[in-house]
């Protein structure tokens, strides 16, 4: 692997990261803490979620996938600048 492939996976990684920290936090503070510090999901959040790992992106209403799109911006900026872009406003 490249020095600049090697670059590129950590630029990716970190924004992954700040992706799944971003996700734990909203998660963490939908679920119910425990005195033992364990968590417990509601149900409802259980149901729809398990819809959602479930249902095809084309499927999903236009809010949930415009919740998929804000997180591809996440990466897009990375992306446009490798493939000599600049990103469109």
């Amino acid at each position: 692997m490249s020095a600049t492939d090697r670059d590129l996976v950590e630029a990716l990684a970190g924004i992954e990261h700040e992706r799944w920290a971003h996700w734990q936090a909203y998660l963490h503070a939908q679920c119910l803490k425990m005195e033992d510090g364990g968590l417990v999901i509601p149900k409802e959040l259980v149901r729809r979620w398990e819809r959602l790992i479930s249902t095809p992106y084309a499927e999903l209403t236009e809010q949930e996938q415009q919740s998929d799109r804000d997180q591809v911006h996440r990466y897009l900026p990375l992306i446009l600048q490798l493939l000599g872009r600049a990103p469109r406003v």
